[in-house]
Order: structure tokens, then sequence, then C-alpha cells
């Protein structure tokens, strides 16, 4: 396999690395079959979801079988290994700790005539959760984003995620989706499972927001219910990029960059910026050695042919900039003092400092979700936190004295901006009765 291997320096423009950097975060071709699926489940409801579950998924359901139920959670409870267990509460106790502490408090501040103004934060009342589940049953996407919502106060918490022809769904995505707090788990997948969410189906009723990770179809979907209902990010295809010293191991280097070819949509992408051509060669190798004894190495090896890059660089300086054009998903920082030259990205989803922060923790187990923005959204976007499932609010309590300092302000925009009305509903206030 020849990986994709060339030289980069911020004054000398490389096609090779403008073509790898051009990525958009979701597939415009893929637009018009959305918008035609969706605007028929918003006319047909539950109907027409089962129609798109069976054309995308295989699966023929009906009404009575569309939603999973206690019974089916219970036997696929019965079947999950104690060892997953254990690691399945782990990650859920580390995930909702770390929302609770980065959770935004009401807050107020007083004005000069003696009121306030100040935000308080409230939970959204029902949200839904998009868990894929195709070429992977994605059970950290479970945990990675229920217990958010959950920590935040939401009451109500729908989770789609896509069935096996036979209609069944992975028993430990089910463990995991339970055990995280989805009160309502439908099978649907895709295009229709974004549907369902946005406009609800038969006695299915919408949420206010959906959330979570998708390929293709789960992306475009999102952007054409926007409006119709709150969105996340842009949550697509996996991404890593590495900027990497001399001293950085080939071998971790090689395995974090296969990691984030596994995923099976074919739209990963795996950057390696380094400032060693030794450590290029090196890794280019290991990945040639590593690929062999992967599971998955068919589909890795279709997504390494185009989605793989390694630059080398002059210095970490300018890897540093190459790195922040891309805005990757993941950034894992494998230089000397990695928490110093962390100071220094400006567009990543998450970063990850050091030899012994393997991206894979972050997908896993480390804290913070693992949901984060993808195709250049990192740029503009920020992961997944609690406070995606609260809504804030201003709050002004003026008194008399803050109004009357406040007045000529407010008549001079009411002339300049022509709205009288608006300056008179203060300026009554102050007028004999």
């Amino acid at each position: 396999m020849k990986v994709q291997s060339v030289t980069w320096s911020p004054d000398k423009r490389s096609a090779c690395v403008e073509r790898f950097l051009d990525r958009p975060p979701y597939d415009r071709r893929l637009e018009g079959l959305a918008r035609r699926v969706l605007s028929e489940i918003r006319r047909r409801g539950e109907d027409a979801v089962l129609k798109y579950v069976k054309k995308f998924d295989g699966a023929d359901l009906s009404a009575s079988t569309l939603r999973v139920s206690r019974a089916e959670i219970a036997r696929a409870t019965r079947q999950v290994d104690p060892g997953f267990r254990r690691a399945a509460r782990e990650t859920r106790k580390r995930v909702f700790s770390f929302a609770r502490k980065g959770m935004r408090g009401d807050w107020q501040t007083p004005t000069p005539g003696g009121g306030s103004v100040g935000e308080q934060f409230t939970p959204l009342d029902r949200v839904g959760m998009y868990i894929p589940g195709g070429t992977a049953p994605l059970v950290s996407t479970a945990l990675m984003t229920i217990p958010l919502a959950r920590a935040a106060g939401v009451q109500e918490i729908v989770a789609c995620t896509p069935p096996a022809p036979d209609g069944t769904i992975n028993p430990y995505l089910l463990y995991a989706l339970d055990l995280a707090g989805a009160d309502e788990i439908y099978r649907a997948g895709g295009i229709p499972a974004i549907g369902l969410m946005a406009y609800g189906a038969g006695r299915i009723r919408p949420v206010q927001k959906i959330a979570g990770p998708g390929g293709a179809y789960v992306t475009v979907a999102k952007k054409c219910v926007y409006g119709d209902v709150a969105l996340d990010l842009v949550a697509g295809p996996s991404e890593v990029a590495i900027l990497a010293g001399s001293s950085a191991n080939a071998a971790h280097v090689a395995a974090d960059l296969l990691a984030q070819a596994e995923h099976g949509t074919g739209r990963e992408k795996a950057l390696l910026v380094t400032s060693s051509a030794r450590l290029a060669r090196r890794v280019e190798r290991e990945i040639e050695r590593q690929l062999e004894a992967l599971s998955r190495r068919a589909m890795i090896q279709r997504v390494l042919e185009k989605g793989l890059l390694v630059v080398t660089v002059k210095n970490l300086t300018h890897g540093m900039q190459l790195c922040n054009r891309f805005a990757p998903e993941h950034l894992e920082l494998l230089v000397p003092n990695a928490k110093r030259w962390a100071r220094k990205v400006r567009r990543a989803g998450a970063i990850f400092c050091g030899a012994w922060t393997p991206e894979v923790a972050g997908d896993f187990v480390a804290g913070p979700s693992h949901v984060l923005p993808t195709g250049g959204a990192a740029a503009m976007f920020s992961g997944l936190t609690v406070d995606d499932f609260r809504k804030r609010s201003s709050v002004i309590a003026f008194t008399r004295s803050d109004l009357k300092q406040t007045l000529p302000v407010i008549e001079a925009f009411g002339r300049v901006e022509g709205l009288d009305a608006h300056a008179r509903s203060a300026t009554i206030r102050f007028e004999a009765s």
C-alpha cells in the first residue's frame, strides 16, 4: 500500500495538501434525497418512517415494534458480560461527573439604579439522540451523549439507532442506552431516524433538539431539519491530526492513525504532521505492518488510500499552522511540553496532550463527550457539552431609577430607527396619569 506523503511549508502551496484539507462538512449530493424523505415523514408520520426504515435498514417493522420494549432491554442486559458492565458504568460515571462540573451557573450583577441583569439556565424538556450502529454498534456514543442530557436535567430522552435487517439491535448497545438513561429507544437509522425525532410519528412526539454523530445521510438530514428543531453540531465521519516531534514513538503514531480509519464510512481522515522525515518513514512502515493484523483490514485500507496523508514540515511551528488549517475533530500533540503547545491550538474539537493520551481515551472513557465537529467545522463549532441541553435566558430587572437613567438612550434609538412606539413604551411610564 502506498501512503500519500508530502513536504509542506506555509509559503509554498501543495495541491495534495489542499485536496486533503478540502472536505465539505456534509455531502450536498444527498440533500435532495434527504428533503424528499423528510417531507414525506412530516406528512405521513409513522407510515413513512416504517417505509424508509425498511428501505434503508432492511427491517420490516410495524407500529408496535418500532419502539424497543422493556422486555427486550431486559433480555439484552442478561447477555452483557460483567466486564463490560463495569466498563460502561465507569464511563458513564466519568462523563456525568465531567458534565456536572462543566455546567454554567445562573448569575446576576447589579445595575447602577439598584436593579439587576443576569442569566438563568433551564433544561430542555425533550431531546433526541442519534446513536450510529451500522458498520459498528457505537456503544460508547450512547454513554457520551445521554448522560450529558441527564446531567442537564432533561426529562425525556429519545434515542434512535439503526436495526439489523431482522429488526434486532446489538444487546450491548441496548444495555448502554438503558444504562445511560434513554427513556424511549426506537429502531431507526439515517434519514428516517432524524425525521422521526424532528417531526414525530404517530404517538411519538417530536423533540426540541437532536444531538449525536452519524454518517453522510444523518449529517445532511440534520441540516435539513434545522429550524424545525435545534441541533448540536456537524458531527460526521471521524478524523484525526497528529502533530509529532522526532521523539514520538512511530508504532504508537501508526496505531492512532489506523484507529481513525476503522469506523467504516470510507470518508474518515487521518493526518500526520511531523518535523522528522525519519519518523514519517518509520510510521509509514508501521502502518503497513500493523494493518495486516487488524480485523477490519479491508475497510481500513480503503480509507487509507485516500484519507491518510503524511506531511513533513521544517519545524513544529509550521506543523501547528497546518493543523490549525485542517481544524481536526481530534488533535494529538505528541511533542515535548504538549500542554504548552496546546495553547497554540486555535481549531480543534478536542486536544490530546502527550504520549499517554491516545485519542481512544477520549473515545471511550476520559470524560468529555466524543461528539465533536468534523469536516473542518472545528473552525467554528465546539464539541457537545452539558449546556447544549439547556436554554439560556437573560434576566433583566430594572428599577424606576434604572429606566430613568437609560431613557435618553432608548429615546435616541427609537428616533434613529423610526420606532416611536418603542420609545413611547418607556417614556409613558414617567408621564403623569
